[in-house]
């Protein structure tokens, strides 16, 4: 069967990830099989029925829409926000998820039953020996962000603190698009007996989303390779 390859590489791709698109699978076919034309994988696509139904947009009131912000440089501004589950006892759990504004780059995503502000001293001291920290972290107002442990810490190092309006999560939009698809693909798609199966899982799939998932924001780029790019240009300056 001519189709066979394509089926096979198509299969592998939404075993594990069902929510994936055609258009995310073509581009992640582009980087293995240059060769296969776009026309092929589809009409493979559509023979193996995997068109996902698209829930219809309710009408919403017309907003004016703001441009956010787009940091020139990595570990200029970081997002921060908290996503709850629970395991299959019924116990519930949070994700404490950092990412890079500049290049969407899951940074850390911290997994347990409580997470206080004191707790996010720890999970920053950590992400500073890593990277460093940020300029600026947008957050929610969250208690766990207004802890005076928290934005005392923040301040002493130097690191602002941009809290959102309340009620307007769209003023965060890169982590609330993150955690979206932390939701579909990992807390969705398992039914976790223990915190160290939700940690695992979460390891896995943040090298995967960092290192091979090409993003459409990014021009096709992982998130390490858009670092990467910038480290290399020679127009890199850090006074930009």
């Amino acid at each position: 069967m001519r189709d066979a390859e394509v089926i096979a590489a198509l299969s592998e791709l939404v075993q594990d990830r069902p929510s994936r698109g055609f258009w995310k699978c073509r581009k992640l076919l582009r980087r293995r099989r240059p060769e296969w034309n776009h026309k092929r994988i589809y009409r493979v696509y559509k023979a193996m029925h995997l068109n996902l139904r698209r829930a219809a947009k309710r009408r919403l009131p017309k907003r004016q829409r703001v441009p956010l912000y787009v940091p020139r440089l990595p570990d200029t501004v970081w997002s921060a926000d908290f996503v709850s589950d629970a395991l299959a006892c019924g116990r519930r759990f949070r994700t404490f998820n950092v990412v890079d504004d500049f290049n969407r780059e899951a940074l850390h995503i911290e997994v347990d039953t409580s997470i206080t502000s004191q707790r996010l001293v720890r999970i920053f001291e950590q992400l500073q020996c890593d990277h460093g920290l940020p300029q600026v972290l947008r957050t929610d107002n969250g208690p766990e962000f207004l802890g005076e442990v928290f934005v005392q810490w923040a301040k002493h190092h130097g690191m602002a603190i941009q809290y959102i309006q309340p009620g307007k999560p769209n003023q965060n939009a890169y982590i609330e698009r993150f955690n979206r698809t932390f939701r579909e693909e990992v807390l969705d798609q398992h039914l976790f007996l223990r915190l160290e199966d939700v940690r695992e899982a979460t390891y896995w799939w943040m090298i995967e989303y960092n290192e091979q998932r090409p993003h459409d924001s990014l021009e096709d780029l992982t998130p390490i390779e858009r670092r990467q790019q910038v480290a290399g240009s020679s127009t890199f300056d850090v006074s930009a």
